[in-house]
């Protein structure tokens, strides 16, 4: 009587066999996948330090500017190191003040306009740079498990030619095709759910900075404000 060693030889099923023994359709989706993986990881790690970094500069921002020195005090103190996040807008629009009046600038309108454009345009720097990558987790989280699936149908594909060339039905020929097909969708997934759940992570945190963004620069245009009509009454 046949025995299953006759049939098939023994598969190797550990995680480097399935993938050196796996047709190079199924090889370039996993190499595929566990290099968007890796990059998604990278993408991870460098967004949750640089949005560290930006609370801790945008509290300790507010609590300097919250605090009761002058604006011209703290926009020197900001201008002559690189900011990030408010301190960003607050130098932006602090510079196109300086430069208004220094130039004599009589519309008070026109200077309310332009301060409301610099704080537009400095927020939408800022969000760019928080939101930058955060695409390509969204793309993986999506689109890896059905790259996954695509080769595991593919490898399927294979295990039933090898069904047809054997000519036999007995699990053994096929059992190694199929784990290398399935191990396909299982790194599509091990792409998949990191990133997903990092992505929803890290844009409710970029929105939550944006909004802290949008909110300073409200406040800061009401101030600016005040001082217009203090200087025009003057």
């Amino acid at each position: 009587m046949e025995t299953v060693a006759q049939v098939a030889p023994h598969a190797d099923l550990s995680i480097w066999g399935l993938f050196w023994a796996a047709d190079w359709v199924v090889k370039s989706v996993m190499l595929g996948l566990v290099g968007a993986s890796v990059w998604c990881w990278a993408i991870i790690v460098d967004k949750s330090m640089h949005y560290g970094r930006m609370q801790r500069e945008m509290n300790r921002f507010e609590r300097v500017f919250w605090s009761g020195q002058s604006l011209e005090e703290l926009y020197q103190q900001m201008s002559e190191r690189p900011s990030m996040g408010l301190g960003a807008v607050f130098v932006a629009a602090m510079k196109e003040w300086k430069r208004s009046h220094e130039q004599n600038a009589s519309s008070f309108i026109g200077i309310q306009a332009r301060l409301e454009k610099v704080l537009d345009v400095a927020i939408a720097r800022e969000s760019e740079g928080l939101e930058r990558r955060l695409g390509f987790l969204a793309t993986v989280g999506s689109a890896a498990p059905f790259i996954g699936l695509f080769g595991t149908v593919w490898g399927i594909m294979n295990a039933f030619t090898a069904i047809a060339a054997s000519s036999s039905t007995n699990l053994a020929v096929v059992a190694g095709p199929i784990a290398e097909a399935l191990f396909a969708t299982a790194i599509g997934l091990v792409a998949a759910i990191p990133a997903v759940i990092a992505y929803n992570k890290l844009s409710g945190d970029a929105n939550k900075m944006i909004g802290r963004l949008e909110g300073f620069a409200d406040e800061f245009s009401t101030i600016l404000s005040r001082q217009l009509e203090a200087r025009g009454r003057q």
